[in-house]
């Protein structure tokens, strides 16, 4: 899908000094903006940005975007191993 929207010059300038420049860094802020959220998946900004796995994840990791994942999904993760693992 195309999106087309006009800034204002003032503030256009903040995202880069051409339109392909600005466009890049748009579309990168709301792939980040949206993972924080949750209204976008990990692969779902890879797909966004055109980029693999690993680019990804180093793109999130520089912008500070790290997966939300707590001490309890820890330990639901580790309980759903351990059933799967010492079944007999």
């Amino acid at each position: 899908m195309r999106v087309t929207f006009d800034l204002p010059a003032a503030v256009a300038g903040q995202f880069g000094d051409r339109p392909e420049t600005a466009a890049r860094r748009l579309l990168e802020d709301a792939a980040v903006e949206n993972y924080r959220t949750g209204r976008l998946s990990q692969r779902q900004t890879a797909v966004m940005l055109a980029f693999d796995y690993w680019q990804d994840e180093k793109f999130l990791r520089e912008r500070g975007a790290f997966l939300s994942y707590s001490a309890a999904d820890l330990e639901k993760d580790a309980n759903a191993l351990y059933k799967i693992f010492n079944r007999k």
